[in-house]
């Protein structure tokens, strides 16, 4: 970690977020209290930023200066608003395909499926504020830069993104090795979202009960799953193919 990937001390963390810094998530130590730790904490919440209650040893593995119990981890990116860019998206004419992420925390995974979104002309990729990757520098160098190029969405939860993109006319689709339904044969020629899960846990039960379908790619061996970000890149590639076929724009 680079010590310009982070911001310490209380009144140092205040004035970057008035100058508009760019702010992934702040570290705060449990128990954390006074007149200026609490000018600090309405800020953050004002602003809706992210704060994770962590112990001192949390601050100290960070850096050993004079944190006074204050870490802001900077974002290389800034977060998009999915309620923003989605009118956006249509009112450009754009046949929108989004992908959203529910507790993908392994960086590599979400490097790799940034790269394939970007290249496969995705519109845009959701996160969740909490059990989530972030857009830091490693997200950013895994994905060969992609994330430079590519809208990061941060919604307070997976489970609200998925209702607001069905609520603006998306088909939300589910990928999982659980399903019954062959990828194959769901249509992508309209306005599409996929949902992807963490390898161990999967995609939350609620969010699936929300999605329109529930989709899995055909397993032969002796290994039930593919690794998140192969079967993002089988599904984003799909709706890459289905689209070209029925002669639509892809971006």
């Amino acid at each position: 970690m680079q010590p310009t990937d982070y911001i310490f001390g209380i009144r140092a963390v205040i004035e970057a977020v008035n100058a508009g810094k760019e702010i992934d998530r702040v570290y705060v130590r449990k128990g954390l209290s006074g007149p200026l730790a609490q000018e600090l904490l309405d800020l953050l919440r004002a602003n809706g930023i992210v704060i994770r209650s962590v112990p001192p040893e949390k601050l100290d593995k960070i850096t050993r200066k004079n944190h006074q119990g204050v870490i802001a981890m900077l974002a290389a990116v800034p977060y998009h608003q999915l309620g923003n860019l989605v009118p956006q998206l249509f009112e450009e004419g754009v046949l929108p395909f989004i992908v959203v992420l529910d507790g993908i925390t392994d960086v590599r995974n979400f490097g790799a499926i940034a790269r394939t979104c970007e290249c496969a002309g995705v519109d845009a990729i959701v996160i969740p504020e909490h059990g989530s990757v972030s857009v830091g520098g490693d997200a950013v160098k895994t994905s060969a830069g992609a994330l430079l190029h590519l809208p990061v969405c941060r919604d307070r939860s997976t489970l609200a993104a998925v209702r607001y993109l069905k609520n603006s006319g998306f088909k939300v689709v589910a990928v999982s090795e659980k399903a019954d339904i062959n990828y194959t044969t769901t249509s992508y020629t309209e306005p599409t979202a996929l949902v992807l899960g963490a390898e161990d846990i999967g995609i939350d039960p609620a969010v699936i009960e929300q999605c329109d379908t529930f989709v899995s790619i055909p397993m032969f061996g002796s290994i039930s799953s593919l690794n998140v970000s192969v079967a993002a890149g089988v599904l984003i590639y799909e709706v890459v193919r289905q689209r070209m076929e029925a002669n639509m724009e892809v971006i």
